[in-house]
């Protein structure tokens, strides 16, 4: 799987989240056990990469706010599915970039979709 998000608010775009709500259902993503409070994990053997795209330097995302929206998407939900293992790429600073920074990442971008 490849998610490509913004951060929004310091986490991910609503419609992101109504997607995931209306896709990982359990069956499909995870089943929760009989009697249980455990459950299964219907994604094992699935790999995900996450592109994030900020307005500040990702080190500061993470260092300031932990990434919150990194934290939510692999931990709790790709996670919670069994998608293992979850690679992360943050690109910014985007706002007020240059032409010559947005197009070294699409260089850096294709040649992390081409492995």
């Amino acid at each position: 799987m490849v998610w490509i998000h913004p951060v929004w608010w310091g986490g991910l775009p609503s419609i992101a989240k109504g997607f995931i709500d209306r896709l990982f259902l359990p069956g499909f993503a995870f089943q929760y056990k009989e009697n249980s409070v455990w459950w299964d994990k219907l994604l094992k053997g699935k790999t995900a990469h996450i592109l994030t795209t900020l307005d500040q330097p990702g080190w500061y995302y993470r260092f300031a706010f932990g990434s919150p929206s990194v934290n939510q998407l692999k931990k709790s939900t790709l996670g919670f599915c069994g998608v293992n293992p979850v690679k992360v790429t943050f690109v910014g600073p985007i706002k007020n970039s240059k032409e010559d920074f947005r197009k070294k990442w699409l260089e850096k971008i294709e040649k992390i979709a081409m492995n």
